[in-house]
């Protein structure tokens, strides 16, 4: 005959406060290790992650050599737009605070930067080319939501030419790769590092 035996968690209604980090709290019989309560010690205190161009330049030129390439023949208005409204989407703080500063200096309108992410219900402050690129923008950069409607594309297709398409593309990619790297090595918004 077999006997079955239950066992319950300890109380920890009493345990002492180990939050370590707002969102992320260590059971108390758990001990992380040194290498990762140090990472979290200096995220509390601060410091940045690493630097990403210092860590990895020539992948980090490579990036910036397809960010340059993804940018020619497009309107300069256009690119930022693109990036805007990704960095929108991938809620990246950094990118948003770097390329709205850019459309400004360029001269981009305020109306305008503050309908980016609300365009669908401002079309009026879009010509239907750039309505395009956003939405072209929206389907790729939340590409496994759905992937990129053929509705999409072909409405994308219309307003520009094969080559400046595959432009717009590669500057979709190219943005997408910059708020990643931007938000995974912890970069601040208003401290472009250009």
């Amino acid at each position: 005959m077999t006997t079955n035996t239950i066992t319950t968690a300890p109380d920890t209604t009493t345990a002492p406060d180990t939050t370590i980090a707002p969102d992320v709290t260590i059971a108390p019989d758990v001990t992380a290790a040194p290498d990762v309560t140090a990472a979290i010690a200096a995220a509390e205190a601060g410091r940045t992650r690493l630097d990403f161009a210092k860590a990895a330049p020539k992948v980090f030129r490579a990036i910036i050599g397809f960010d340059a390439a993804a940018r020619q023949g497009l309107d300069p208005a256009l690119v930022e737009l693109i990036q805007i409204r990704a960095s929108h989407l991938n809620h990246c703080a950094y990118c948003l605070h770097m390329h709205t500063n850019d459309a400004r200096k360029a001269g981009e309108s305020e109306d305008r930067l503050h309908m980016v992410a609300v365009w669908r219900e401002a079309r009026h402050f879009f010509t239907p080319r750039e309505q395009a690129a956003l939405a072209l923008t929206e389907a790729v950069t939340l590409v496994a939501d759905g992937g990129v409607p053929d509705t999409v594309y072909a409405e994308a297709a219309a307003h520009f030419e094969e080559e400046e398409l595959a432009h717009v593309l590669a500057l979709i990619l190219t943005i997408n790769t910059w708020n990643r790297v931007a938000l995974s090595t912890g970069k601040v918004a208003g401290t472009d590092e250009r």
